[in-house]
């Protein structure tokens, strides 16, 4: 009997903690299916996305460790996902660690440890810096501070 292991996620700004999480993922089954979240699901969940649905989903369909990607369009898919596609196994990352229990009626549920380090979220705080309202914030302060050097001089 085939084992079949899914996951989700947003895969923004994709790095080495993603091919990590999805070898091991790949790993636990003979099958790997990953939802990618849509842009218009992303916005719902209050996030804004630096890569579009399409590239990111390409991406992942562009793994050797990917059987199959599919569209995530809403939190409430994930049961008639895993009935659709004969599911075994659904894995995250230990960042959702109790928020998919739920699921353990339907397949086994794993958490897996995240790669240190290395997070999206972490790249978007650094790249950050590049953004335009962040070099407004930085002139405005550079404006400030020469404003008080005038005063001593």
């Amino acid at each position: 009997m085939k084992t079949t292991v899914i996951t989700y996620g947003t895969f923004d700004l994709f790095h080495i903690g993603h091919l990590s999480l999805l070898n091991r993922l790949k790993s636990l089954g003979d099958e790997l299916i990953v939802g990618v979240s849509t842009d218009e699901f992303n916005s719902i969940k209050g996030k804004k996305t630096v890569v579009p649905f399409a590239d990111r989903i390409e991406i992942i369909r562009g793994l050797r460790c990917v059987d199959l990607a599919i569209p995530e369009e809403q939190w409430d898919q994930k049961i008639g996902d895993i009935a659709h596609h004969e599911v075994s196994i659904f894995g995250m990352g230990s960042d959702w660690e109790g928020h998919f229990d739920e699921l353990k009626a339907y397949c086994k549920v794993v958490y897996l440890p995240r790669t240190e380090d290395v997070s999206s979220t972490h790249f978007r705080k650094t790249l950050k810096v590049l953004e335009r309202s962040h070099i407004g914030e930085l002139k405005q302060a550079l404006d400030l501070i020469s404003s008080i050097v005038e005063r001593f001089d």
